[in-house]
């Protein structure tokens, strides 16, 4: 439980933990094996698949993953083959040999990580270990899966995928606020009233300028190329006109996410809480840096009644207008409370993650509209529905034939 075993905030990326178990379990382990919450394992077969490694040797095990395409979230890394670097997916379990766990708390020692961002876990510490061709690389377990349906009986570890079975926070609970500005009132905000607007009864659009056409709010801040963190600032002090609002819901005007699946992932956290959740990114956090953790703003961010209520208590202000939102305000968090990590929301598009990863995952949202059909995003990974042009195409076909 890394909550209790240990304290420091940033244990989600790792590296601030391995001196820690390579003290603690130098002389007793063979192999220190990682696992999530959602991961069910056989550990008798477990035991007797690790038998088969060495773990005197450099070895890093797991379930591989690949990219499909040069991804964002990966920084482009091997941009003319994404496919030859592989990455385990952590749902599935992952190994490390005791010898592999000594030389890094000594490579740690040596050259500690500078300053620098955490996206996705899973790949940085592939990389790490990689090494630039210098290290190890990720050998792939077949015993360690993802889905054991469709696989033989010798997995000894499988993803527990199970949808969020906490009931449905009442939609008019929920407050979604859109930033957006003038310049994608036509193209943009048309895609969040087919997707999210459909089934939000408190749904606002805070812009740059009032325009009645949809209706959007003048959010008090001239638009700005970057950062934003003023406009979320006022967003944030404005949803305390809403009284009897539990949630606050901040997106992009290209965030594409599902209203449904929502309610029932907020059913499973208490909105009396101080709660700040979404896909939670770092910066600085990695080994001996205190840095700060905080949701990626594409993807959306969550603040709970008692959430907004001990931000504005506080004395966490924007420095700049333009400074980032979304790191601004994890860092206010830092001194409230650590944010609350999901899998459900995504700062990209799919087509930068992983198929096979987003398989066992309860998919929420996503974000970008680049060299996508944002609709198309939202039926085929979102289960939303159609909209009405495409119901009425497919009943006429249905008659033609």
């Amino acid at each position: 439980m890394l909550h209790e075993e240990w304290a420091d905030p940033n244990a989600w990326t790792i590296l601030p933990i391995l001196k820690h178990l390579f003290l603690t379990y130098n002389n007793k382990a063979k192999w220190i094996y990682f696992c999530e919450d959602i991961t069910k394992i056989d550990l008798k077969g477990l035991l007797k698949v690790l038998e088969r490694y060495d773990e005197k040797k450099d070895l890093f095990l797991g379930h591989a993953l690949h990219d499909h395409e040069a991804s964002i979230i990966h920084h482009f890394a091997f941009h003319q083959n994404p496919a030859s670097f592989k990455f385990p997916d952590f749902d599935a379990g992952w190994a490390l040999s005791i010898a592999l766990l000594e030389r890094t708390v000594k490579r740690l020692e040596d050259k500690p990580p500078g300053m620098s961002f955490s996206i996705d876990v899973k790949h940085e510490i592939a990389m790490f270990f990689f090494d630039n061709e210098q290290g190890t690389r990720l050998t792939d377990v077949p015993e360690f899966c993802i889905n054991k349906a469709l696989k033989e009986d010798s997995c000894v570890s499988t993803v527990q995928y199970e949808e969020p079975a906490c009931g449905e926070v009442n939609s008019n609970d929920i407050l979604i606020a859109v930033k957006t500005c003038e310049k994608f009132h036509k193209d943009r905000v048309p895609v969040v009233q087919k997707t999210v607007g459909v089934h939000a009864q408190n749904i606002r659009y805070y812009s740059d300028v009032e325009d009645e056409n949809i209706p959007t709010e003048y959010i008090g801040v001239n638009n700005t190329e970057s950062g934003h963190c003023q406009k979320l600032y006022n967003i944030i002090k404005r949803s305390t006109e809403w009284e009897k609002i539990k949630w606050l819901v901040v997106i992009d005007d290209d965030t594409i996410m599902n209203f449904k699946r929502l309610q029932k992932l907020l059913a499973c956290y208490d909105p009396n809480e101080p709660i700040l959740l979404g896909e939670r990114y770092g910066y600085g956090v990695n080994y001996h840096y205190y840095g700060y953790s905080y949701p990626t703003g594409g993807g959306g961010m969550v603040l709970s009644h008692a959430g907004v209520a001990k931000l504005l208590e506080s004395d966490c202000r924007c420095h700049s207008v333009d400074a980032p939102d979304d790191m601004w305000l994890g860092s206010c968090f830092r001194s409230i409370t650590p944010m609350v990590h999901t899998n459900s929301f995504h700062q990209s598009k799919p087509s930068q993650y992983n198929k096979e990863f987003l398989s066992h995952r309860y998919l929420v949202s996503f974000h970008k509209h680049f060299y996508v059909d944002p609709m198309q995003v939202y039926r085929d990974f979102l289960g939303g529905e159609e909209d009405e042009v495409a119901k009425k195409e497919k009943r006429k076909i249905k008659q033609e034939l």
